[in-house]
């Protein structure tokens, strides 16, 4: 708790710095053009604070270059891909190919290895470990680094964290993200948890995604980060055909999509189970 209440004096206090710039002679930010009632971003518009206005203006511009409505609207995915695991920074496989089913808000299904036999499956806050042996459980540790990155993926935010009462957002100023200059907008919810974006400026894509989080077993302070590039416009949709996630400052995974397809017609079964039918090892 002491952690958040700091944190959330560390964002008043930046918004305070740059509403006082403003007030100091700088130019107020340019209002937003006009905010659709129906997206996420509408509870804001009434907002006299420079900071909110400047990261509305932000995020509002980002929703637009993701697709605007089409974006918000998506009701799944279906991607194919390669994926790479790395430790301390170092790569630790060859890579493995991957196939994934998507459907908002909380239904994933990720089959792995080229006979596609190998498969994770997660509905609501359940989660089930696929393969020649049968269903069962997934290894509780795999199941709460899934659902915590699930709750800070970018969708979410969007598409839940801003829309909810009580959630905030501050106008960070400028940051140098991947040798670019980039915008940084902090969403913080109810709960006093966080996300900052980095936006280009000139495209208006997210192009890193940062949150932190207290270690359960070590109750230190990690920090996850993802990394957006190689954007391409599939259904109007601009998606990151290239994708980093950075552990504490060390590369932990990097992913590649071949292809991708929006609003799919999934058969009913796709997120169902027949049943757990053996217990797998758990991990220490």
């Amino acid at each position: 708790m002491r952690y958040r209440a700091s944190l959330l004096v560390t964002v008043l206090l930046a918004a305070s710095a740059q509403a006082q710039t403003v007030a100091n002679g700088g130019q107020p930010p340019a209002p937003a053009v006009a905010t659709p009632a129906n997206w996420p971003t509408a509870q804001f518009v009434s907002s006299k604070d420079p900071s909110v206005q400047k990261a509305l203006a932000i995020l509002n511009d980002m929703i637009r270059a993701l697709g605007a409505d089409t974006y918000l609207n998506v009701r799944n995915m279906q991607m194919e891909g390669r994926s790479y695991g790395f430790y301390h920074g170092q790569p630790n496989s060859l890579g493995v190919l991957f196939w994934r089913f998507w459907e908002f808000p909380d239904k994933d299904r990720w089959e792995f290895t080229k006979q596609r036999d190998v498969i994770e499956l997660t509905t609501g806050d359940k989660g089930y470990e696929i393969t020649y042996k049968g269903t069962g459980t997934q290894d509780p540790k795999q199941l709460s680094d899934y659902l915590r990155r699930r709750e800070h993926s970018l969708e979410w935010v969007i598409r839940k964290w801003l829309p909810a009462p009580g959630t905030m957002i501050l106008y960070g100023g400028p940051a140098m993200v991947e040798q670019n200059l980039a915008d940084q907008v902090t969403i913080l919810n109810a709960a006093n948890d966080s996300v900052t974006l980095a936006i280009n400026p000139r495209t208006h894509l997210p192009v890193k995604k940062t949150y932190s989080w207290r270690d359960p077993n070590d109750r230190q302070r990690d920090e996850e980060a993802e990394i957006f590039s190689n954007y391409k416009l599939v259904q109007g949709i601009q998606t990151p055909y290239a994708t980093v996630r950075n552990e504490n400052g060390e590369m932990s995974n990097q992913r590649f999509i071949t292809s991708v397809t929006y609003n799919n017609d999934f058969a009913p079964t796709l997120f169902e189970t027949k049943g757990i039918t053996y217990n797998p090892p758990k991990s220490k």
